[in-house]
């Protein structure tokens, strides 16, 4: 009984200590590169990159504007849409808005959290 009682107690020592690791690698600031990183990370695993193939200026990714809580990276789609993912720098909350310039339509198209596209 001692040993299972000691097994139990070892299993929540662990666990424990690894949430705490989690929760502070979370709670550490969204650096400007992390947002590229995880906005890339992210497109390359959403969108169909076949396009750009034979023309790469065709799709892209860049860095926009930085406000004191976001940064913008700016995802162009081979169909001249543009995808601003806004992240939130204290957080990564990323909410995601579609442009289309062709049609002059913009609407809000879901939000992502970046630490799941943030290699660790």
């Amino acid at each position: 009984m001692k040993h299972i009682a000691f097994l139990f107690l070892l299993m929540v020592l662990l666990c424990a200590c690894h949430r705490g690791k989690a929760d502070s690698e979370q709670s550490a600031k969204i650096t400007a590169e992390m947002a590229y990183e995880g906005v890339n990370n992210y497109c390359h695993g959403a969108y169909d990159w076949s396009p750009a193939e034979d023309n790469p200026s065709l799709m892209y990714i860049t860095m926009g504007e930085e406000t004191e809580k976001e940064y913008q990276v700016i995802f162009r789609s081979y169909t001249g849409a543009l995808v601003y993912f806004y992240v939130d720098k204290a957080t990564g909350k990323t909410r995601m808005v579609e442009h289309v310039p062709a049609m002059n339509v913009e609407e809000e198209t879901g939000s992502i959290d970046l630490w799941d596209y943030i290699e660790r």
